[in-house]
C-alpha cells in the first residue's frame, strides 16, 4: 500500500492552477478560530485524586453542554471536566461553525432511517436550537451567534429535483420555514455561476465562531461550579467499589457516574470503537473581502451555504467579512488512527482554492489567510448514536459526522436522562434506542471506504445514479458520508 491516507480529491487530479496556488501562498496552517487574542490561558492540569459525583471525559461541546446541564438540572451535583489538550482545541474549535436544529444529518437521512418518527425528532431538534441560542444569550456568551439559516444550493441538474423533493417533505412534517429558490431567486440571494437552485432553511441553522462557543461555555460551566481540568488526558477507565475510577497521568478522579464525550478519539469503552470511523475534513479562509468584492457576490443576509453532491462544500461569512470554505475531500487514515501531523493536507487546501473560485470567479484575486484541518467521528449511520456500560454508570454520545455543533446539546441531555435512568421523550425515541452497524474490522474497513468513496464520486458525476454497491450499502444501513 503506498499510503495510508485515503482521499478523494477530483479537483486535484490536474494540471495545478496557478492563481489558485498563489491565493494559498500565505496561508497560515493553523484554524482561524483559534488563531484568536482573546483566546483564555488554559487551566492547569489533574495533580494528585479528585472526587465528584459526576466526571465528564472530553471539553468539546459534548461534554461542555453535559457539565452546565447537569448542574442547571441539579446545582449540588459535583462536576469534574477533564480534557487531554485546552477546550475547543479539537472538532468543536475548527468546524465551520454551523449550529443546526437537525438531529438526523438532514430531513432526508431521517427519512429513510426513522420516518415514523421523523417530525417528533424535527420538533426536538428546533426546540434544541431555541435553547442553545437562550443559553447563549442567558451566559452572555460572544460567539457571533446569527440565526440567518442556511440554504442548501443545488450546482448539478439532478439536485434541482432532490431540493424540490425536500421542500416538499419539510411542508407534509410543517417542521421549520423551508422555501425553494429557482435559479434566478437563489443568484439573488448569492450569486454564483453555479447555482442552479436553492432550498432555504430560514429558521434551522444559526452561524456561530465555533472556538467563542466552547470557551464560553467553559467560562459558564466554572461560574456554576464545574472544576476543569485541561492537559489533563483520561487514560483508562475502571470500576472501583460503588464508584468509577479514571487514572489521568498525574492523578486519578473517583467518580459516581462519568460521562464520555470523545467523539473521534479512541473511546474508554473499547466495544464502542467499531462503531467509529474517524475521517478528516479540511476548510480555508479568506482575507476580508472588502465592500466592493462583498457587492460582486451579493449575500447580504449572510446564510450559511452547502451544496448538494455527495462531497460537497460547505461555506459561510465570518463577523469580519471572511469566507470560510471547506468540506469535499474525505481523508481516512489506515486503521482509523487520529495523529496531529494528519490535520494538513496540501493537495486538499489545492482542491478546495480551486473550486472557490469555480464557484466564485468575481473574487479572482482573493487570497486566503488560514488552512487547516481535523478528524471528526462519523458513524454508519450518519448521525449520533448512544449508550451506557458498567451497569448504566458510564455513558456516551458519539458518531455526530460533522453536524455536532447543534446536536452534542442534545446529545448530552440523552447522556444526562440515561445516567439518570428517566425514560423520558429522548430516551424514548428508537434513535436513541438503537445502534449503527459497525464498521467492519481493517483491512476490510479500508477497502469498503474506497470502493463507497469512488462509487459517491461516480454518482456525482452520473446525474446522482447510485450504482449497485451503494443500493447494496443503502439497504444494510451501512455507508459513508461527511
Amino acid at each position: 500500500m503506498a499510503t495510508d491516507a485515503m482521499t478523494r480529491s477530483s479537483g486535484g487530479d490536474g494540471a495545478p492552477d496557478p492563481s489558485a496556488l498563489k491565493s494559498l501562498a500565505d496561508a497560515a496552517y493553523r484554524p482561524y478560530w483559534l488563531d484568536d487574542p482573546g483566546r483564555p490561558r488554559p487551566r492547569p492540569a489533574l495533580v494528585g485524586e479528585e472526587r465528584c459525583d459526576l466526571l465528564v471525559v472530553g471539553g468539546g461541546y459534548s461534554g461542555l453542554w453535559t457539565a452546565l446541564i447537569a448542574k442547571e438540572r441539579d446545582p449540588d451535583r459535583e462536576v469534574v471536566l477533564v480534557e487531554g489538550q485546552e477546550i475547543g482545541w479539537a472538532a468543536s474549535g475548527r468546524n465551520g461553525g454551523f449550529c443546526a436544529a437537525s438531529l438526523t444529518h438532514g430531513l432526508g437521512n431521517g427519512a429513510a432511517r426513522w420516518p415514523d418518527e421523523l417530525a417528533e425528532l424535527e420538533r426536538l431538534g428546533h426546540h434544541n436550537l431555541d435553547a442553545i441560542e437562550s443559553a447563549v444569550e442567558r451566559y452572555g456568551i460572544d460567539c457571533d451567534f446569527e440565526r440567518t439559516g442556511e440554504i442548501d444550493v443545488a450546482t448539478a441538474p439532478h439536485q434541482v429535483a432532490e431540493l424540490r423533493e425536500a421542500a416538499e417533505m419539510a411542508v407534509e412534517l410543517g417542521v421549520g420555514e423551508q422555501e425553494f429558490l429557482d435559479r434566478d431567486a437563489v443568484r439573488a440571494e448569492v450569486d454564483s455561476p453555479t447555482f442552479l437552485a436553492g432550498l432555504w432553511d430560514r429558521r434551522g441553522v444559526a452561524m456561530v465562531h465555533p472556538a467563542k462557543l466552547a470557551w464560553g461555555l467553559a467560562r459558564a460551566c466554572a461560574e456554576m461550579g464545574v472544576r476543569i481540568y485541561e492537559h489533563t488526558p483520561a487514560e483508562r477507565l475502571a470500576s472501583s467499589g460503588a464508584a468509577m475510577a479514571v487514572r489521568t497521568p498525574y492523578g486519578r478522579v473517583r467518580a459516581r457516574q462519568v460521562a464520555l464525550a470523545t467523539n473521534a478519539f479512541p473511546s474508554l469503552v473499547r466495544r464502542v470503537r467499531p462503531y467509529i470511523a474517524p475521517v478528516y475534513d479540511h476548510a480555508l479562509m479568506t482575507e476580508p473581502l472588502t465592500p466592493e468584492q462583498l457587492d460582486a457576490i451579493g449575500w447580504r443576509r449572510r446564510q450559511g451555504l452547502s451544496d448538494t453532491a455527495n462531497h460537497f462544500h460547505y461555506f459561510r461569512l465570518t463577523a469580519d467579512q471572511r469566507i470560510l470554505w471547506g468540506g469535499y475531500d474525505i481523508v481516512y487514515r489506515y486503521g482509523g488512527r487520529v495523529r496531529a501531523e494528519y490535520d494538513h493536507h496540501p493537495a486538499t487546501y489545492r482542491t478546495l482554492a480551486e473550486h472557490f473560485f469555480r464557484c466564485f470567479p468575481q473574487l479572482e484575486g482573493v487570497r486566503f489567510s488560514h488552512a487547516w484541518g481535523g478528524a471528526i467521528d462519523t458513524c454508519s449511520r450518519f448521525s449520533a448514536f448512544f449508550g451506557s456500560a458498567h451497569g448504566g454508570r458510564v455513558v456516551y454520545a458519539l458518531g455526530y459526522t460533522g453536524l455536532g455543533v447543534g446536536a452534542t446539546r442534545f446529545g448530552a441531555e440523552v447522556m444526562l436522562d440515561l445516567l439518570a435512568g428517566e425514560r423520558t421523550e429522548r430516551t424514548r425515541l428508537e434513535m436513541v434506542r438503537s445502534k449503527p452497524l459497525p464498521f467492519p474490522p481493517e483491512p476490510v474497513r479500508w477497502a469498503g471506504i474506497g470502493i463507497t468513496q469512488w462509487s459517491m464520486t461516480r454518482a456525482d458525476e452520473n446525474g446522482g445514479r447510485r450504482n449497485l454497491w451503494l443500493k447494496a450499502m443503502d439497504k444494510v444501513g451501512l455507508g459513508f458520508d461527511s
